[in-house]
């Protein structure tokens, strides 16, 4: 018979109804099978964190986090005690049809994220983590804002590099879904134009991606000045401040062909408005290319002459990830020096900071806001 074991992890519990609180959970310290128990040690935020209170059952928060690991169950080959992990929250099983087909985000054994439930299940055992006496659900099947969680090893990969924790934490949302949108999606080529529409966390990784694939034009634009400073350092040659009553940006499309003869060969829209998902379609040239990098889910109206003629619009998932493959990638990246994410990190917070640290991400204060434990 096998003996419960569990340790106590402080944590940020969402209630369901658009609220949570910091509580203390007990989390199973016993792996089974390909298990891992991992004690976080940094977990970034963002505003799916945010809209996570509010999906109609309690969780665990957290969907970007580093840590180390602790225990490893029985079967794990990959890891073992005390190694250094990034967590990803697209958990892929490798074997069925969209994992065959590279396409690992979209995993249809372990992911409801395509069914439009924003949790992905992973196989985790959900009686591995508990409240009160009663299990509750980890985000994504990690629920990265705690001292401690159990995970699967398809869910962790392996730190290689020199870096600090709140730096690594960041890789496993905002910026693979930016650098991952122009280097696995659009397939920026070298030479070419680029048009960032919003310089939030996840726009300013769009940026660094573009500068990487060596974009030589990468206009960057945003209704806060402060932001397009910012964006100026990660990577941006232009900036366009916006105003709120310009309908579809129309009026900023006007000065993208004034900088680009004829419109860019890519524009990728960053902000998350509704009302801003056409915009990138009227940024780009004939046959160029607009990227929906926000995840709008909202039902928006397009007027069907800004696809003329020839344009492309896709509305990726995380930057096509391959875990395994990319994390390691931007890992290197960073350690040559090309991806900056140290001062990415804006602001460190402890756990019961949690409500300032969404403050501060709602006011644009933040590139990118971390909780350290």
């Amino acid at each position: 018979m096998r003996m419960e074991s569990f340790i106590n992890s402080k944590a940020a519990i969402a209630d369901g109804k658009g609220s949570f609180s910091i509580q203390s959970i007990r989390v199973d310290d016993r792996p089974e099978r390909d298990e891992v128990l991992v004690q976080i040690k940094a977990a970034g935020i963002c505003h799916t964190d945010w809209d996570s209170q509010s999906w109609g059952r309690p969780l665990i928060m957290g969907h970007e986090g580093a840590g180390i690991v602790r225990k490893v169950g029985p079967t794990v080959a990959g890891l073992k005690e005390g190694d250094p992990v990034i967590l990803n929250w697209a958990i892929p099983c490798y074997q069925c049809f969209s994992c065959q087909e590279g396409n690992q985000h979209l995993c249809e054994v372990n992911s409801a994220v395509i069914a439009g439930n924003k949790i992905s299940h992973g196989h985790a055992r959900l009686e591995a983590s508990t409240l009160n006496g009663t299990s509750v659900e980890r985000s994504f099947s990690i629920g990265t804002i705690s001292e401690y969680t159990l995970v699967r090893e398809p869910a962790c990969v392996k730190i290689t590099v020199d870096i600090p924790f709140p730096s690594a934490a960041i890789i496993s949302c905002g910026v693979m879904t930016g650098y991952g949108s122009v280097v696995n999606v659009a397939r920026v080529k070298a030479g070419s134009s680029v048009v960032v529409l919003g310089t939030g966390g996840v726009g300013l990784n769009v940026i660094q991606g573009a500068r990487i694939s060596g974009a030589v034009r990468i206009i960057a634009i945003d209704i806060n000045p402060f932001r397009l400073e910012m964006a100026k350092e990660y990577g941006a040659t232009h900036t366009v401040l916006a105003s709120k009553d310009d309908t579809g940006l129309m009026e900023v499309a006007k000065k993208v062909r004034t900088l680009t003869e004829r419109g860019a060969d890519y524009a990728f829209e960053c902000t998350a408005v509704p009302a801003l998902g056409a915009a990138p379609l009227a940024m780009v040239r004939n046959a160029g290319m607009a990227i929906q990098v926000s995840g709008i889910e909202q039902e928006i109206k397009m007027d069907m002459s800004l696809f003329e003629w020839d344009k492309i619009y896709i509305n990726p998932l995380y930057g096509k990830a391959r875990p395994q493959l990319d994390f390691r990638i931007l890992q290197e990246h960073y350690e040559k020096g090309d991806l900056l994410l140290d001062k990415m990190v804006t602001q460190t917070y402890d756990l019961d900071h949690l409500h300032q640290a969404f403050s501060d991400m709602h006011k644009g204060f933040n590139a990118k806001g971390v909780i350290v434990f």
